[in-house]
């Protein structure tokens, strides 16, 4: 389990909260060192008030009535003044800064031989000794005078300010990503090979300027995807009049020893019109094909699979259930169609069809008996004009493969190319139930 975020805005709000702890606790501690000593002295002034202000009193006080002052401090004042005794226990200071402080500021006012303790005889409180002639007195102060009024609330101020500041730097990235986040949704959009509209160009200066990058270079790839595909197109039409013209004149000939040539001139010119389609097909964008919002994948299987069948190709349909999905479905029959002519062709007679869904994503699983490809070759088959050795010298231009590469990206699916069980291979594709 990772605990740091992977997204960018989620990283920065972590870093700026990491920063803006760092930095309170940092303030705290500041505060804390520049107020000991003021506050040392405040409390120690606090103390050397009582203390004279009592030793004073008792001077001046007759004798037989200064059991009844001290009565009357204690009961008015919470002070409580007691006469010191011989072998009396008494807990010493705790060794802090401040009470250090405290310590050697009450001796330096009152006198070197002032006392203080923690508790004396088991009765806890701040006791500080005085003299009058011979005589020692404790004076007892209760802990509130001189203990910092409500910490907890400074603490819970402290948490709200570092609160605010937090969702305020939260708000700062997260308009700073939105630009971020668009350029993200358009990326992933371009390679899928989805036309997307330019990012708005706003933002900081070094945002405007990578927007303007990317819509620059999504024009440029529009623009070359554009041209290619216009000289496929106008190449692959030129070829097929001329084609054409020559396969009417093998009809029409009539010469018996020529006649013999005929059959592979027309098979010749079949392979040449084949591959002028797949130039075709590739060459295609299916951007601007209808999209058909709840398409039934199966009936598509089941009617490409129907005209390859009359075609003679022998097939085995094992179709799972599908829920509707939104298909471009011209380019989805052009995927099956050219796996299973891939099947047909390299997989000799045993080829089935399989379709289903699993988790979030529909398949469609075609198999053959063929000699496979080999696993280290199979991305490399999904590359344009990329054939086997075993068949080149076959018919085909290598594009099959692509063009259904390329489908498959388009509604946000992918293509494995595995071995299947017994041999041959396996080629599944599968798109997101959502795409």
């Amino acid at each position: 389990m990772k605990l740091w975020p992977r997204s960018l805005l989620w990283r920065s709000v972590a870093l700026i909260a990491l920063l803006l702890i760092v930095a309170h606790f940092a303030w705290l501690q500041i505060f804390r060192f520049s107020e000991r000593e003021p506050r040392a002295q405040q409390i120690a002034q606090q103390i050397v008030s009582v203390i004279n202000l009592t030793r004073a009193a008792l001077i001046t006080a007759q004798p037989g009535k200064r059991l009844g002052l001290l009565a009357d401090i204690s009961q008015r004042e919470g002070i409580q003044v007691h006469l010191g005794e011989p072998n009396e226990e008494v807990a010493p200071l705790p060794d802090l800064p401040v009470v250090k402080l405290i310590e050697t500021e009450l001796q330096q006012r009152l006198g070197p031989d002032t006392r203080f303790a923690t508790s004396r005889n088991g009765i806890p409180g701040v006791w500080v000794s005085f003299r009058i002639d011979d005589d020692e007195y404790w004076v007892a102060l209760p802990r509130a005078r001189l203990e910092r009024v409500e910490p907890l609330r400074w603490i819970g101020w402290g948490i709200l300010v570092l609160a605010l500041a937090l969702a305020g730097a939260f708000l700062i990235v997260s308009r700073i990503n939105r630009p971020l986040r668009e350029l993200t949704r358009a990326a992933e959009q371009t390679g899928k090979g989805s036309a997307v509209a330019p990012v708005a160009e706003t933002g900081p200066v070094e945002l405007q300027t990578l927007a303007r990058a990317f819509n620059q270079m999504t024009a440029d790839l529009k623009r070359q995807e554009d041209e290619r595909a216009l000289l496929l197109a106008g190449v692959s039409h030129d070829l097929r009049t001329p084609l054409a013209r020559i396969r009417l004149g093998l009809e029409m000939l009539e010469d018996k020893e020529d006649a013999a040539l005929k059959p592979g001139m027309i098979q010749d010119i079949e392979d040449i019109d084949a591959a002028i389609s797949q130039f075709l097909d590739f060459a295609r964008t299916s951007e601007t094909e209808t999209t058909a919002p709840a398409a039934d994948l199966n009936a598509l299987v089941s009617g490409v699979a129907e005209r390859r069948r009359l075609a003679g190709a022998k097939l085995t349909l094992d179709l799972g259930p599908v829920p509707p999905l939104q298909l471009r479905t011209l380019a989805i029959q052009r995927l099956i169609t050219n796996l299973i002519e891939n099947a047909v062709r390299h997989g000799g007679g045993d080829v089935r069809i399989a379709t289903g869904a699993a988790a979030d994503r529909a398949f469609v699983e075609v198999l053959d008996r063929g000699p496979g490809i080999p696993p280290e070759q199979a991305e490399r088959m999904l590359q344009p004009f990329t054939r086997l050795d075993h068949a080149r010298g076959g018919a085909g231009t290598g594009l099959g493969l692509a063009i259904v590469e390329r489908i498959a990206r388009a509604h946000g699916g992918s293509i494995k190319l595995t071995p299947r069980h017994g041999g041959g291979l396996k080629a599944r594709v599968e798109i997101p139930l959502d795409a």
